[in-house]
């Protein structure tokens, strides 16, 4: 059995809830985990979860957030049950957050940026999730740039924290690569009161994390 689990991110500068990433898990004997296999996964699950999932939502948002790693990313199958499901979901735009794990198959840009044209001429967005880390470094993802809405850098990929002034230099990095190339960029991780005061000294406004929500199911 499997179920989205969806967490907030928000714009902490006005104080509203912009989207939700949605968390795909699977029943298991201790309890709700992240999937053994993405890859077992049917598209038509997971196309039916995200539109059971969207519709149970109470508030208003622009937009959903599905992650899908490079694999997941060529599958026709997958491809065409995503259109699909946007046609069903407008006008909440669905955007598509490329992972940084990395697959068996070792896919190429030039795989990707076909299908990121396509998700892009249906009016869904890109973001690159995970910045900085697996197969989301700066030279693996430069050609995907023209492409994408938005970049996203994940604290809790690394052992330091947001107080490391190492860390602060990354997170400032891609903060400004962000602004250089009109991307939305979004700072994932903030855990508590101390992480979110240090934040608001970075002007950078969209956030995500346990401090703000954990991830759970949307209510019936």
């Amino acid at each position: 059995m499997y179920k989205y689990f969806v967490q907030p991110i928000l714009n902490k500068h006005n104080q509203t809830l912009i989207s939700y990433e949605l968390l795909l898990k699977e029943k298991t004997a201790v309890g709700w985990r992240a999937p053994a296999s993405f890859a077992a996964i049917s598209p038509t699950i997971i196309a039916t979860l995200l539109l059971e999932t969207t519709s149970q939502l109470e508030l208003k948002i622009g937009s959903v957030a599905v992650n899908l790693n490079r694999t997941q990313m060529i599958n026709p199958k997958v491809v065409s049950a995503l259109l699909a499901a946007q046609d069903q979901l407008r006008p909440v735009r669905l955007k598509i957050e490329v992972t940084e794990e990395v697959t068996a198959a070792d896919i190429t840009n030039k795989q990707l940026i076909p299908v990121l044209r396509q998700f892009s001429d249906h009016g869904m967005e890109i973001s690159l999730d995970d910045v900085g880390s697996g197969r989301n470094l700066l030279a693996q993802i430069t050609q995907l740039i023209p492409y994408a809405h938005e970049i996203k850098f994940a604290l809790q990929n690394f052992d330091s924290t947001i107080h490391d002034p190492l860390m602060q230099a990354q997170v400032i990095f891609w903060r400004n690569f962000a602004d250089r190339y009109k991307l939305r960029f979004i700072l994932e991780g903030i855990e508590n009161a101390d992480d979110d005061e240090l934040v608001d000294h970075m002007n950078i406004d969209l956030r995500q994390g346990y401090y703000y929500g954990k991830p759970h199911p949307v209510a019936c």
